[in-house]
């Protein structure tokens, strides 16, 4: 039987502020995930390590979002395959595999797991949409290679327009980890919640199964020292081609939940708990002269689109455990 709760394992919590999980009425509201036939919460685990939390839409295909801590990026991109989650397809393995792993085969009457629950690396394959895997977690915040390896499961990924993911959204996530990295340290350490997700649109598909996403969003709340008060942020962006050098303006918490109460009627959007300030942007600390974009170091290794364009990020072996009973 499922799980409807992240804090059904305690080592998820630790990804949510207080652990507090995001509320989205009609998805997850109180903590609560409400349709526990569609909607599946996983506690990320890669080599015996919780990473970060997904709330996963099975009939989408497309995770809601996923919750991360930053502190601070480091090491190389790493070249490994993209994986499913086999308990979405009722197989009893707690790690995230591939389709073809022999431990799947073994568990599926010695066949490559066909996935009904949840996309499939032959999904963004080819495709002539020019979309690419983009990741709610990224790559480039993750710590070490362990975490990096973790952010590449497809259950972290959305299919994203390339010209968006390789442009106005890199340059969004660069500004933000370099905003993350002065304005979040605590007692010397980087320290922030990051939540990211996808609102899915009403019936546009990639290989007529997986969800591309109208709007993908994303949000940080962490505690200042030096201003000695809590401070947050948001950023989004429509799912669509763009031209080039567009950038993605700054904004409140308020103004991200004004938005997302549109899309999520029947309730109050609340991404973060009351400490995080809604009405406030962050002063940030002191950069050098110029704006926060001319400055990004854009990460390279960590930047790539599903089909070796750079754009985003790529392959991995994860392990990762769906938030079940046995």
């Amino acid at each position: 039987m499922c799980w409807v709760k992240f804090s059904n394992v305690t080592d998820c919590e630790k990804f949510f502020l207080d652990g507090t999980t995001p509320n989205l009425p009609g998805i997850l509201v109180d903590g609560t995930v409400q349709n526990q036939n569609r909607y599946k919460p996983i506690c990320q685990l890669f080599n015996n390590t919780y990473r970060f939390a997904t709330l996963y839409d099975t009939t989408n295909r497309i995770p809601v979002f996923s919750a991360y801590t930053f502190t601070g990026p480091g090491g190389k991109r790493p070249d490994q395959s993209w994986m499913i989650e086999p308990q979405l397809e009722d197989i009893d393995i707690k790690e995230m595999k591939t389709q073809d792993d022999d431990e799947v085969k073994e568990l599926n009457n010695n066949n490559v797991l066909r996935v009904n629950h949840q996309a499939a690396d032959t999904d963004y394959k080819n495709n002539r949409l020019d979309l690419d895997r983009g990741h709610l977690f990224p790559c480039s915040y993750a710590p070490d290679d362990d975490a990096k390896r973790s952010t590449f499961t497809l259950t972290n990924a959305v299919p994203q327009e390339r010209s968006f993911n390789g442009g106005s959204w890199t340059r969004m996530e660069c500004k933000v980890r370099e905003a993350l990295e002065l304005n979040c340290k605590k007692n010397n350490k980087i320290e922030a919640y990051v939540v990211t997700g996808a609102v899915p649109s009403s019936n546009n598909t990639l290989n007529n199964r997986v969800n591309i996403p109208d709007l993908m969003w994303t949000a940080y709340c962490c505690y200042n020292n030096n201003l000695k008060q809590w401070v947050a942020q948001a950023h989004w962006g429509e799912n669509q081609n763009e031209d080039k050098g567009k950038k993605l303006p700054s904004n409140t918490l308020v103004d991200l939940y004004n938005i997302l109460n549109q899309l999520y009627p029947g309730g109050d959007v609340q991404v973060f708990p009351d400490q995080c300030p809604t009405a406030d942007i962050p002063r940030a600390l002191p950069l050098r002269d110029g704006d926060v974009y001319d400055h990004c170091v854009y990460d390279d290794d960590c930047v790539c689109s599903s089909v070796g364009v750079k754009g985003y990020y790529l392959p991995v072996v994860l392990v990762s455990v769906l938030v079940m009973m046995m």
